[in-house]
C-alpha cells in the first residue's frame, strides 16, 4: 500500500507541484530584489535559522502530542514511533489541495486498526481546532487590523455553530439512519459515513479536551509565531509581539481558508501586504515571509517526504 502511494502519476504530480511552488517562491525573491532579499537570509544566518526550525519543531511535537490523544479517544493506542512517523509522513504531501495530503495518513493507519472514519474524525479534530487557535491568536492583535473584524466574527460564529452540531449525538445518529435506510444506496452510504465522521470528532470535543487541544494549539503555533517575530527583530523591524502574532496567524488563516496547496499565495500575500502596511519595506517583508515559510511549510514538507519515503521502503 505504501509503495503505491508515492508510484506512478501520483508522484509525479507532487514533484510537479514542488516545483512549481518553488519557481513561485524564487518569483517573490525576484520581485524584492534579489541582493535585498539575499542581504536579508545572511543577515538572519544559521543560528537564527536554527532557531526558527527549533520553534517549529516544538510546533509539529506538540500536535503530534495532541494528535495522540485523539486517537486514544477514538480507542486506539499505536506505538508512538510508529504514529510519529505516520503524522509527520502527512506533513510530505501538504502541499496537495484542501489539505487532502494530509489525510494519507489514514492510509497507514488502516493498517494499525484505525477505520477510515475514525482516522478522518481526527484529522478533522485536529484542523478544527487549529482554526479556532488561529482565530484566538488573530485576536491578540485584531484592534491593529478592523477590516479582519468582520470575517473573524463569522468564523467564530461558525465555529460556535460546529461544536453545538457536535454533541448532537441523538440527532446525528437519527440522521444517518434515515440516509442509510431513506436514500439510494450510494448516496445513504456517502452521507451515512460523512455523519459517522461527525459522531466519531465528537468524542475529541468533550469540554476538557476542548480546553486541552487548545492550550497545546496555542503553544504550538505561537512557537511559529514568536520564530517570524525574531526574524522581523532580527532583520531590524519594530513590530511587537501582539502585532507579529496577528499577522502571522492571520496569514495562516487566510491561505487555510483559500483551500489553496498548503495555503500557497494567498498565506504568502497576506503576510507580504500586512508587513508593508505596517511600515516594513517591500524586500524586508518578502524576505521575512519566505524565511519562516521556509522554517514552517517547506521543513515540514521535507520532514514528510523523507517519513514517506521512509513508509515506501518498509512497504
Amino acid at each position: 500500500m505504501t509503495h503505491t502511494v508515492l508510484s506512478g502519476w501520483r508522484f509525479r504530480a507532487l514533484i510537479l507541484i514542488v516545483l512549481l511552488s518553488a519557481l513561485g517562491y524564487l518569483a517573490f525573491t525576484l520581485w524584492a530584489g534579489w541582493h535585498e532579499v539575499a542581504s536579508a537570509i545572511i543577515r538572519v544566518g544559521i543560528i537564527g535559522t536554527a532557531i526558527a526550525l527549533a520553534l517549529s519543531l516544538v510546533n509539529y511535537g506538540l500536535r503530534f502530542v495532541r494528535w495522540q490523544k485523539y486517537l486514544s479517544l477514538l480507542g486506539h493506542r499505536i506505538h508512538t514511533p510508529e504514529s510519529l512517523r505516520i503524522y509527520i509522513a502527512g506533513f510530505g504531501l501538504t502541499i496537495l489541495p484542501g489539505k487532502a495530503g494530509e489525510a494519507i495518513r489514514s492510509v497507514f493507519l488502516k493498517k494499525h486498526g484505525v477505520s477510515y472514519p475514525e482516522s478522518l474524525a481526527a484529522f478533522f479534530a485536529e484542523h478544527f481546532t487549529n482554526l479556532i487557535v488561529m482565530l484566538l491568536l488573530v485576536a491578540v492583535g485584531l484592534w491593529v487590523y478592523p477590516a479582519a473584524q468582520p470575517m473573524v466574527l463569522v468564523l467564530a460564529g461558525l465555529i460556535f455553530v460546529v461544536l453545538l452540531t457536535l454533541q448532537q449525538t441523538k440527532w446525528l445518529k437519527a440522521l444517518e439512519s434515515i440516509a442509510r435506510n431513506k436514500l439510494p444506496a450510494r448516496l445513504g452510504n456517502l452521507f451515512g459515513h460523512a455523519i459517522e465522521i461527525v459522531l466519531h470528532s465528537g468524542r475529541c470535543f468533550s469540554l476538557p479536551m476542548l480546553f486541552y487541544g487548545i492550550a497545546l494549539g496555542l503553544v504550538a503555533w505561537g512557537a511559529e509565531g514568536f520564530a517570524f517575530y525574531y526574524i522581523m527583530k532580527v532583520l531590524g523591524s519594530d513590530l511587537s509581539l501582539p502585532v507579529a502574532l496577528f499577522i502571522y496567524a492571520f496569514s495562516m488563516l487566510v491561505g487555510a481558508l483559500s483551500f489553496l496547496p498548503g495555503g500557497l499565495g494567498g498565506a504568502e500575500a497576506t503576510m507580504i501586504a500586512l508587513l508593508m502596511l505596517n511600515n516594513v519595506a517591500q524586500p524586508q517583508a518578502v524576505a521575512a515571509t519566505i524565511l519562516i515559510r521556509m522554517a514552517t511549510l517547506w521543513f515540514a514538507v521535507v520532514l514528510g517526504i523523507i517519513s514517506l519515503l521512509i513508509s515506501e521502503r518498509k512497504g
